[in-house]
């Protein structure tokens, strides 16, 4: 493994202009915010950094943005929230795009969320079998087995209806432990045979979306934080920007030498490791 720097985030302050952050694993999980971490996020701000929240979430920047703001953090310690489901409304809404307005769209979410569908102005359906579209923007792993989310898509897999899945993240945190996210599910229909187009954190897009809302033409002064090799060390690799390990999240229980693993297999390693966001 390619020697990894130990950092300290006033080293990161000296060393870059823009930061883009991820949400979960970084700032927050899913009971609220990291210790250090809203003081940490001013802070960067404060320094004249400028600051993306860089999310895998099927919903709205605003949406994650006004929660963010409702856990304590301040509206000025960021510049923009950035989601995939907003990259994903961004192309698929393009004229010339293959989705019909009003289609039926089946949508597998957390707490019923159909943003996506909503904005694309599709028709909402209950069942797989009915759908013209598949959205999988989140998991609900803590109640739904996965087993249950391959019946439930098969019918949709089998005809090969078109899916976006608009979170491409494999686990999620929930209550101190990893489970299967909205990536997962996404396998799934890819391995019935269905066909799957990619919005968010490893694929390029995301990155092309924020490194245009901030104006950035060296990419040396970006450094992207994120606690998943797969997303977004992997993500950051692939749009030619640094990449900041943050040993929060859903690798705070794994060793270095399975971290070292994970990196081989991704062909991804980070260009520093903080121990968490927070000075």
């Amino acid at each position: 493994m390619p020697k990894v720097t130990p950092v300290t985030l006033p080293q990161l302050i000296q060393k870059y202009d823009v930061f883009f952050i991820d949400q979960f694993g970084v700032l927050r999980d899913d009971a609220g915010p990291y210790e250090g971490s809203i003081a940490a996020l001013a802070e960067l701000a404060s320094a004249g950094r400028q600051v993306v929240i860089l999310s895998n979430s099927g919903r709205s920047g605003e949406y994650n943005s006004e929660r963010l703001v409702k856990l304590g953090f301040a509206p000025g310690s960021f510049d923009f929230f950035v989601t995939s489901g907003d990259v994903a409304f961004d192309i698929l809404s393009r004229p010339g795009n293959s989705i019909r307005q009003k289609a039926r769209c089946f949508t597998i979410s957390s707490g019923g969320d159909s943003n996506l569908a909503d904005r694309l102005g599709l028709v909402s359906v209950k069942e797989a079998s009915e759908a013209e579209i598949v959205i999988i923007s989140g998991s609900e792993a803590e109640h739904i087995s996965m087993d249950d989310y391959l019946e439930m898509l098969r019918p949709a897999a089998e005809k090969v209806v078109p899916c976006y899945c608009t979170n491409p993240d494999t686990h999620k945190l929930s209550n101190g432990s990893n489970l299967p996210g909205a990536g997962t599910i996404a396998k799934l229909y890819e391995g019935m045979g269905g066909h799957v187009t990619w919005f968010g954190k490893p694929y390029p897009e995301i990155y092309e979306h924020a490194l245009k809302l901030v104006g950035v033409t060296d990419r040396r002064r970006v450094a992207c934080i994120g606690d998943s090799i797969d997303h977004d060390i992997l993500g950051a690799k692939s749009a030619g920007l640094d990449s900041v390990l943050v040993r929060t999240g859903i690798l705070a229980a794994v060793s270095d030498e399975q971290i070292e693993k994970l990196c081989e297999n991704a062909r991804a390693y980070p260009t520093n490791v903080l121990q968490h966001f927070a000075f």
